[in-house]
């Protein structure tokens, strides 16, 4: 019997999410998406493919036997995403983990709990990707690699070895990290950069290579 599945909020993420569990045949086997959540009136009713947003958060006790990914990946509101996510107040036992069957992922791989890896993605031996955690398609991850909680990568991100990335960082499209590289918390890494040394805590860079352009507020 597939598992009921809830996603938050109703952005561009988590209809992504959907797209790619409908796109999977053992994830969508596997879980029956009944709805978005989101705390924005102006989004009720709302839907994708037929799926629609039934609501705000009572919804989640409204569905207790309901799973639930919880996506918010804007670059806005990235120093945000641990904060709302925790703010839902869903039991650890809810969170779902969604990897698509496109993706070669290494057996001796972990990936947490609320983290989605959106299709075609490559993950390496040894890796890490923490809890609440957003991979977008066609992302490398390479071996040894380190992924604290509440961090987003977009789409064609390109990581090289033992690269540690802190808690709540943000790293755009297209991007490329050398191997050894320290990103450090609270930071975001711009579209298309590539990152060459090491980004300190709290720090936006962007550009080729990569230099900082001010503090993350």
């Amino acid at each position: 019997m597939s598992k009921k599945l809830l996603l938050f909020p109703f952005g561009g993420s988590a209809r992504e999410a959907f797209v790619t569990i409908q796109s999977c045949p053992a994830l969508a086997t596997e879980w029956d998406v009944i709805g978005f959540v989101d705390d924005n009136p102006e989004a009720r009713e709302k839907e994708c493919c037929g799926v629609k947003v039934l609501g705000g958060r009572e919804v989640f006790d409204e569905h207790k036997d309901a799973y639930v990914l919880a996506v918010p990946a804007h670059p806005d509101i990235y120093l945000k995403r641990k904060e709302i996510i925790d703010g839902l107040n869903i039991d650890s036992k809810r969170w779902a983990t969604i990897v698509h069957s496109s993706c070669v992922v290494s057996e001796d791989t972990n990936i947490g709990i609320n983290t989605i890896v959106m299709p075609f993605g490559f993950v390496s031996t040894k890796v890490n990707i923490g809890n609440h955690c957003v991979v977008l398609s066609r992302s490398i991850i390479s071996h040894d690699v380190r992924i604290a909680d509440y961090c987003c990568f977009g789409g064609h991100v390109t990581i090289s070895g033992s690269v540690k990335v802190d808690e709540q960082s943000y790293i755009g499209s297209s991007v490329t990290i050398r191997e050894n590289i320290h990103i450090g918390e609270k930071s975001l890494v711009g579209m298309g950069s590539n990152v060459i040394s090491d980004v300190g805590a709290k720090t936006v860079v962007a550009g080729n290579p990569a230099k900082e352009i001010r503090k993350a507020e």
